[in-house]
């Protein structure tokens, strides 16, 4: 604990925790208080929908990051100069959205404020998630993760809830202006961060900074099931909890359990299992720590089983919901510490968002899936699934961690010393199987989900070449962001085989 304690008296390490706060904002300002805000002033609940879009930066992030990787601004290195260009964006962009604070009949400028205002945030987390990478020690990683998500948290709920409360009572504009207010001290934690003890050389192109980071990935040992190990390893939380509101209404609790249990209750049991997560995986090792908190997330779903199976008991509900929270705390406090690792500084812009779009892949199609097989199956039988989703994560886990392993094995560091690359024109082929391959599967999953939810919804016949003309003829603005995944999560399919073809052992 002392090394914690140490870590933790860091300006180093202060910053980076500290510049979370200026991430959590932005998240809490689009996903919580816009449609709020909108809705309440009698928008079209049509044009509210549209508020999705502003998803679409924060999920494709990786398409720029190679940019961020090969490219400084003149003032602040790096990455400081990236985060403190994207917080002064954000700075200007919440107060324009103070200037239309009371004209709820300009609900389209709302909504490009709102894409801008992602777009920008999307940057700053590329860059502080690179700077955090660059700049931490392995010793403090673990003590500044759980701190990061706890920073992170309490600014999504000052910039959501807290900031539709005050809006009550005062006035959206003026909830605004003292948002954009926020930037400014976290701007100036920018400007005074330190730079990295050994800055690393940045890619001398754009080729390389697009190329290069993938292809260091792969030359892991075992990569392609640590990439599998990075979407199962949370798979069991992200589908339990794709359903928790709709669960706790079918089971007959009310608005004000409901809302102790996923406001109070959840936000405690989270920041708390975050923290304490970070800090223990620095005091027993990562290793040690992924499999502890691995196994209690993936079991804590047994409390919804429970919960599934009895009458209606608030003490059983807030307890099944508090300890689900907690572990999922636990779990990704260690995870984050895992991808910390992961990540190359040379590449950390393009590889951290490569492991944090991975990472939350899980999340973007757990619900149709979920929805499906609760109607289908109902919640008791749901939950039980759930738990089996978890144990292949475990078991990727002891491909490359054993269990009574303190730390990740040495053999997964980056290692391209002992490669040659082959020549551009031969990955081509492999390149192109891959994304094609991944596109047919990705356009017949979205196609299978879309035709089950119609059946379920119109208790019509299923309807596979109906759903499939739905997906590749969008109308509507989620089903362009649907679409426009699906064509990202191919090309990663692609830049991925091609990559994993371009390396081989020098003799």
């Amino acid at each position: 604990m002392g090394g914690v304690w140490r870590a933790m008296r860091s300006w180093r390490t202060v910053s980076v925790a500290l510049l979370s706060f200026a991430s959590g904002l932005p998240l809490g300002l689009v996903w919580i208080a816009i449609p709020d805000w909108m809705r309440s002033a009698g928008v079209d609940i049509r044009i509210v929908g549209l508020t999705t879009l502003a998803q679409a930066p924060w999920s494709f992030k990786i398409l720029w990051s190679p940019l961020m990787d090969r490219y400084s601004l003149p003032l602040l290195g790096r990455r400081r100069g990236w985060a403190a260009m994207a917080q002064v964006g954000l700075f200007a962009l919440t107060l324009m959205l103070a200037g239309v604070g009371d004209r709820p009949e300009t609900p389209w400028v709302v909504l490009a404020l709102a894409l801008a205002i992602a777009f920008a945030s999307a940057t700053q987390d590329i860059a502080v998630d690179a700077y955090a990478v660059d700049v931490l020690r392995p010793d403090e990683q673990g003590a500044v993760v759980g701190a990061r998500i706890a920073v992170y948290r309490a600014a999504m709920f000052t910039a959501g809830s807290l900031a539709i409360t005050l809006a009550g009572a005062y006035s959206w504009p003026l909830v605004c202006t003292g948002l954009a207010c926020a930037y400014l001290p976290m701007l100036l934690v920018t400007v005074l961060a330190p730079e990295p003890e050994r800055a690393p050389v940045a890619p001398t192109s754009l080729r390389d900074a697009i190329w290069l980071p993938i292809v260091g990935v792969l030359a892991r040992h075992r990569a392609i099931e640590i990439l599998a190990f990075v979407v199962f390893y949370k798979l069991a939380d992200n589908l339990a909890q794709s359903l928790t509101r709709p669960f706790l209404i079918d089971r007959g609790y009310d608005e004000v359990a409901r809302g102790v249990a996923l406001g109070s209750v959840a936000l405690v049991s989270t920041l708390a299992g975050t923290a304490l997560g970070g800090i223990l995986t620095s005091v027993i090792g990562l290793g040690r720590s992924l499999w502890v908190f691995g196994v209690l997330q993936v079991f804590s779903n047994v409390g919804y089983v429970a919960l599934a199976r009895s009458p209606a008991s608030l003490p059983l509900m807030y307890a099944a919901n508090g300890f689900e929270q907690l572990t999922s705390g636990l779990g990704t406090g260690a995870f984050s510490v895992l991808l910390l690792r992961l990540t190359e500084k040379r590449f950390s812009a393009t590889q951290y968002a490569l492991f944090s779009s991975l990472f939350g892949l899980p999340r973007l199609v757990s619900g149709p899936i979920c929805g499906a097989m609760v109607d289908a199956v109902g919640w008791e039988a749901f939950y039980w699934f759930t738990i089996a989703c978890g144990l292949p994560g475990l078991v990727l886990l002891a491909r490359f961690v054993p269990p009574t392993a303190r730390e990740l094995p040495a053999e997964y560091e980056v290692q391209t010393a002992g490669l040659e690359f082959r020549s551009t024109r031969s990955v081509v082929g492999p390149g192109l199987a891959s994304g094609l391959a991944v596109l047919a599967l990705t356009v017949a999953a979205a196609a299978l989900l879309g035709a089950l939810k119609t059946a379920r919804d119109t208790q019509a016949p299923l309807r596979i070449v109906n759903a499939l003309g739905a997906v590749l003829h969008p109308m509507q603005a989620a089903d362009w962001i649907q679409l426009l995944g699906i064509v990202v999560i191919a090309v990663l399919a692609g830049l991925l085989g091609a990559a994993a073809s371009a390396t081989r052992p020098r003799r």
